[in-house]
């Protein structure tokens, strides 16, 4: 693959950002249900108390972002993950690293990755693409040759995520796989044809979600 930054056409960048809203207006109820839950979670339990969010650096087109979560482990392990320079995910691997909320309502139904609407909004995200990895882990595929997450926005959802939690998009291929063609495809595929996959992409996604399976990697 060329060293050449994917270049988003007009119609993907608006669309991006007229659904981000879209998206947003529509899952309201399932933010207050968010904020509630939380609130309710750390009146409760109060070593599950701290910001309702967090942030943490993750890398888009080559580049340095903070990206926008829902907090679903306890503020330590947040902590302790900042430290240590190492992916918040990690933690999530442990139940007992979760917040009430988080694990019984946020993390199965994805609710925590909603908060990313608003990095899409901002112009960091795209709606589909790889997922955003954190700085380190883009340095180890890099250095594995795989290169593409150099030259592309990360997404709230890709092809290759869709697949990795279940739903088969085309049989044999990893999610590296998948995520390569599609960025492959951001530079050959007619802006239509590309418009009308993000679509069938996202509608995937909503399958995903609805199967309620968050804790499966």
């Amino acid at each position: 693959m060329s060293d050449q930054l994917v270049h988003y056409s007009l119609l993907k960048s608006i669309t991006d950002k007229l659904l981000a809203i879209i998206l947003i207006l529509i899952f309201l109820p399932i933010f207050l249900l968010i904020f509630i839950s939380m609130s309710i979670d750390m009146l409760l339990f109060p070593k599950n108390r701290g910001s309702f969010f967090y942030k943490e650096k993750r890398i888009t087109q080559g580049k340095e972002f903070e990206i926008l979560k829902f907090r679903i482990i306890k503020k330590e392990f947040v902590e302790e993950a900042h430290a240590k320079n190492i992916c918040i995910r990690e933690f999530e691997e442990n139940m007992t690293n979760l917040t009430f909320a988080g694990r019984f309502v946020l993390k199965k139904w994805y609710f925590d990755e909603l908060a990313q609407l608003f990095n899409i909004l901002k112009g960091d995200m795209s709606l589909v693409g790889p997922r955003p990895l954190v700085p380190y882990l883009v340095n180890e595929q890099i250095d594995q040759g795989i290169v593409f997450r150099k030259y592309i926005k990360a997404g709230w959802t890709s092809p290759g995520q869709v697949q990795y939690k279940g739903v088969e998009i085309k049989p044999g291929k990893n999610r590296e796989d998948l995520d390569q063609e599609y960025v492959n495809n951001c530079r050959k595929w007619p802006v239509l044809k590309l418009w009308f996959y993000d679509f069938y992409v996202l509608y995937l996604t909503i399958i995903v979600m609805l199967r309620g399976k968050g804790f499966i990697r």
